[in-house]
């Protein structure tokens, strides 16, 4: 069969795992084009690691790939989603949280044929509530700690006057439902958006999060009641060199390309 071909929107943390591991060789998937901010600096790392791909930008990434990667600043999400669920393509999406914000783009990628695909992501679990979710989950309650330098920048800090410097013990900064934390935190808690999607939803799913000095990984907690089972899913993720974003994003997102060509599928 021909290989499919895979465009990816941001060459940082995440872009930079995905490109290479395409480069490395994926079963059915290639590497087609690349679109960035800054393509010098991005041409740069591409001599260097040795992958040749195009550096092209975003208005192009539908009419060269049959997948769209969403690993770029939130700032760009629409530029990025909304032109490939447009055109029928696959879109893996990172940011979560904007689907939330963003209903619509579900419907359109409906009307479409488009696909939206979201990774698991920092979480672990997440099989089992999309399972409980096929029957009657009664509640979902999330607990976030991360090292306070993976909050720096939130706007729900910046508009409470939530100060981070200097932090010596825990510190709970958020309490309310993951629709609310995602508002607040749009670059911190996609993890919340994505157990909403898979689960009861951003209204009855509750999130807590804490800045705590005394852990150095980003640290997730979800503790589910349904009519099937009753689950408590603890991980902990160490940071990239973004401090907002474990390492195991990045890896989760190879994980589901693999899953979407692979002969045989692992899991839910």
């Amino acid at each position: 069969m021909k290989p499919l071909k895979v465009a990816i929107a941001g060459l940082g943390t995440i872009g930079r795992t995905v490109a290479r591991s395409l480069n490395r060789g994926m079963q059915g998937l290639e590497l087609a084009a690349a679109a960035v901010g800054d393509r010098e600096k991005a041409r740069a790392w591409l001599e260097k690691e040795g992958i040749s791909t195009p550096l092209v930008g975003l208005e192009e990434l539908p009419e060269r790939a049959d997948i769209i990667i969403e690993a770029a600043p939130a700032s760009v999400f629409e530029r990025v989603i909304r032109p490939a669920l447009d055109a029928g393509k696959t879109a893996v999406v990172l940011s979560s949280g904007a689907l939330l914000r963003k209903p619509e783009l579900v419907e359109l990628a409906n009307a479409k044929g488009a696909r939206l695909v979201v990774p698991s992501g920092g979480l672990l679990g997440l099989d089992a509530v999309l399972a409980a979710a096929e029957g009657t989950i009664h509640s979902v309650r999330m607990t976030t700690r991360k090292p306070p330098g993976g909050l720096v920048g939130a706007p729900h800090l910046e508009k409470n006057g939530i100060s981070l410097e200097g932090l010596k013990e825990p510190l709970r900064v958020f309490s309310g439902t993951a629709r609310e934390a995602v508002a607040g935190f749009p670059a911190n808690v996609n993890v919340v958006a994505t157990v909403s999607l898979a689960g009861i939803g951003p209204e009855r799913t509750t999130i807590e999060i804490w800045a705590d000095p005394t852990v150095t990984r980003n640290c997730h907690k979800i503790e589910v009641e349904s009519d099937s089972a009753r689950f408590t899913v603890e991980t902990e993720v160490l940071p990239s060199e973004n401090p907002k974003t474990g390492r195991i994003v990045a890896l989760s997102v190879v994980a589901a390309l693999r899953k979407l060509t692979s002969t045989l599928r692992i899991g839910t």
